[in-house]
């Protein structure tokens, strides 16, 4: 009987090893990525140019590396997130001058390798006074989708020049309105030092909130829940956050653009540029591309 038991355990013993085996197999070699290549373009009013760019401040950077599955750049004390590896960055200190970039590329097992390098770049674009003074009034300044005037929120064909030419949003007086979506109760903070803080829900005295958005772009937030609504998203869980902010004019045409995954009103995807179509002292109309090129979004502001 002994010998039995003993044979049992040792078959019993041989198939868990077996088992934790073929477990193993189906993870795959984990090695760091390898090969880091950065390609560099400077882009000024959608012209390539030479280094160090003609004044735009605007470059592109495309990284690639063997067995990378995503890449962080850090630029300017900001780390962003690029899975494809491409990246537009707004340059704006004004004059010619040398940053280090560093790109990280992560691939199996969160295993990771980087590469520094510095980058000369032109920026002649120093925004109007009174641009800026209507962004953050010389210091910090709250905005809000402006939910009592006509037209607040709108869509058209890309690049079109008339608000809301397909749709426009309804005021908080028609049935069309609709203040339980997530967008109505956030507030989008300018800084003049050039952050962005997004508060996901004015009312709750907390970081938590919920955000509105496009589907399924809406799902690069990377978070979940919220109601499914024909192509919107409704009320997606999301923390408040903050980014960056810069002022260009490519083409003449006066743009904030924010850092990372930062966006204001209805979230698009994109380049996380908003072109100034309309301005004054208390209002600014806001237009964007979204991430799938069909629709221009639009969207008008007022402040706090």
């Amino acid at each position: 009987m002994k010998n039995i038991k003993y044979i049992l355990s040792f078959f019993l013993s041989l198939a868990l090893i077996t088992s934790c085996q073929e477990d193993d197999l189906t993870i795959g070699d984990i090695s760091a990525p390898s090969n880091i290549e950065i390609s560099i373009t400077y882009i000024d009013d959608g012209v390539v140019s030479a280094a160090p760019g003609l004044g735009s401040g605007v470059v592109e950077f495309t990284a690639s590396a063997t067995n990378a599955t995503a890449f962080h750049f850090v630029i300017q004390d900001v780390t962003e997130l690029q899975t494809e590896g491409v990246l537009s960055h707004n340059f704006t200190l004004l004059g010619t001058n040398t940053y280090t970039v560093t790109v990280i590329a992560y691939g199996t097992g969160g295993n990771s390798s980087s590469k520094t390098f510095e980058i000369d770049v032109l920026a002649l674009y120093d925004p109007p006074a009174d641009l800026k003074e209507m962004l953050h009034a010389n210091g910090t300044r709250t905005w809000k989708i402006a939910a009592d005037l006509p037209v607040h929120f709108g869509l058209g064909p890309p690049g079109g020049s008339n608000i809301g030419e397909w749709w426009p949003g309804s005021t908080n007086t028609d049935t069309n309105y609709k203040p339980d979506v997530g967008m109505y109760d956030d507030r989008y903070i300018f800084n003049v030092d050039g952050t962005f803080t997004h508060v996901t829900n004015i009312d709750s005295g907390d970081i938590t909130g919920t955000v509105f958005g496009r589907d399924p772009l809406i799902n690069e937030l990377g978070s979940s829940g919220g109601t499914v609504d024909g192509a919107d998203i409704l009320n997606l869980p999301y923390n408040d956050y903050q980014e960056n902010w810069t002022l260009t004019a490519p083409g003449g045409i006066e743009t904030i653009s924010l850092t990372g995954l930062g966006f204001m009103g209805y979230y698009t995807g994109g380049n996380h540029k908003y072109r100034i179509f309309i301005r004054s002292a208390n209002e600014m109309v806001l237009s964007t591309l979204d991430g799938n090129g069909e629709f221009e979004w639009w969207f008008k502001l007022i402040p706090e």
